[in-house]
């Protein structure tokens, strides 16, 4: 049974801060047009693991070839203090310079580690809902000024729960996730050379460097506003945002896909979920003057690369920083209503064809011209008397199975990211039992997601411990 009103308690028994165990020449290091796209706003990602065995006598603690926590946090530690070398940004802070533009000053401050004790089992976590069970609890809060901050937290059963919450103005889920992979590597006691990684990542500002001033599209004041233009924000009670996380069966993404066989599932996902919050908002008496904004979230490193030097294509593939755009679309709700899914499909399938090398390079532009104005994407911005709105972000690519720090893999793991505002977010992931199903989290208003419930109750059914235990 679980825990359903989050009634366990976490106390933090340490607290410390890691820095790379090498000493850097003090720097600073600008973020691009692309990083200054972001609000400050931070993003939360945590890894579950059952009760750790040990995969090499490298490591051994007892005769039953338990792991201690204690011995688990110091292997994080060590290993972090390791990855930090590379990852030398993530040890730093971010400071405002002159112009009120931040900027990360890399002086190996260090990341903020904390350790934690909670008395509750991993079976007993309600992972349906993250607001009772993982805010404020597992996730740590990044202090001010800091980049990074990572929370241990060891469970009643043996298990622990390995988080971090990271400022998405320095990096984006594609330059985490490496990080993440790297980290595990160096921990992990089986690998043979720790620091082995897909690629080192690379902080080269100048793959995004502007080009000459001049014709901006249309196309970039559509998606992208200055915060000088936004009106003041109307944030109440009644507009709050929910997190759930469900799971998705291989066989319903399959249907949705048969709507539409020559686009994406998570076009076809995108489109039967713009479908059911269209739906939501047909009950209201002014439903048919009620437009409904969706957004995809698109990295731009394969286009930003493609036609350059091979050289300049591996950089951006292993581009440490944001590389990403939020195109979206609007329709009435009755239209989105009345036609069928393969016709929604289209419409995602359109506006996601705006997001080509040139669109990034425009966008890289338009912040130029903006400058030292911060620019933001207008549909994080929506207000909900503009109608509802989300946006959709793939984590198909989350390295879940990546993520073992040497006693074993994640039993689940997800992003955590209620990012404030009026406008919804929502993640389809990998399902980790690796089935063809997805774990989807979705942050959306609570009239949304109650309704959701209801009419596609055989989509979404809520994460469960017996799911993962299959």
């Amino acid at each position: 049974m679980c825990s359903e009103n989050g009634d366990f308690s976490v106390s933090v028994t340490n607290e410390e801060v890691v820095a790379a165990v090498l000493p850097m020449q003090e720097h600073w290091l600008p973020l691009s047009n692309l990083d200054l796209l972001l609000p400050p706003l931070d993003v939360g990602v945590f890894f579950c693991y059952k009760n750790p065995i040990i995969t090499s006598t490298t490591m051994e603690d007892s005769a039953t070839n338990k792991i201690s926590f204690g011995t688990m946090v110091e292997s994080l530690k060590k290993a972090l203090a390791q990855t930090l070398i590379s990852y030398y940004v993530f040890a730093g802070e971010v400071i405002l310079n002159s112009m009120g533009e931040p900027e990360v000053l890399c002086n190996n401050r260090g990341v903020d580690f904390l350790e934690a004790q909670a008395d509750v089992e991993l079976k007993n976590l309600n992972f349906y809902n993250p607001d009772q069970s993982i805010e404020g609890k597992f996730v740590p809060k990044k202090k001010k000024g800091g980049i990074i901050a990572i929370q241990a937290t060891s469970l009643k059963c043996g298990g622990i729960i390995v988080a971090c919450t990271f400022d998405h103005r320095i990096a984006d889920a594609y330059s985490t996730n490496m990080f993440l992979v790297s980290w595990a590597a160096m921990a992990h006691p089986t690998t043979a050379i720790p620091a082995a990684t897909s690629c080192h990542p690379c902080f080269r500002r100048s793959l995004l460097n502007p080009r000459r001033l001049g014709f901006i599209r249309p196309s970039q004041h559509h998606m992208y506003t200055s915060i000088s233009d936004l009106p003041p924000a109307s944030v109440t009670y009644a507009n709050a945002l929910l997190s759930r996380i469900y799971y998705i069966t291989e066989e319903q993404l399959c249907h949705m896909q048969s709507h539409a066989v020559t686009r994406t599932k998570l076009e076809c996902f995108s489109a039967f979920l713009w479908k059911m919050v269209a739906c939501v908002a047909s009950r209201n008496t002014d439903s048919k003057k009620i437009t409904i904004k969706m957004g995809i979230v698109v990295d731009g490193r394969k286009r930003l690369g493609n036609g350059n030097k091979e050289s300049e294509v591996v950089m951006m593939e292993c581009y440490f920083g944001n590389v990403l755009s939020i195109p979206f679309g609007g329709k009435l709700v009755e239209e989105l209503v009345k036609e069928p899914l393969g016709y929604v499909v289209e419409a995602v399938h359109e506006f996601l064809s705006i997001a080509t090398k040139e669109h990034f390079l425009g966008l890289i532009d338009w912040v130029e011209a903006q400058r030292p104005i911060p620019g933001v994407s207008r549909i994080y911005c929506n207000r909900a008397d503009e109608g509802p709105a989300f946006v959709v972000s793939s984590g198909q690519r989350f390295p879940e199975k990546k993520v073992d720090f040497g006693w074993g893999k994640a039993v689940f793991a997800s992003y955590h990211f209620p990012w404030g505002g009026e406008t919804g977010y929502v993640m389809p992931m990998p399902s980790p039992l690796g089935n063809g199903d997805w774990v989807v989290y979705m942050h959306l208003a609570k009239r949304h997601l109650d309704i959701i419930e209801i009419e596609a109750a055989h989509v979404f059914k809520p994460l469960t411990w017996d799911y993962l235990n299959q």
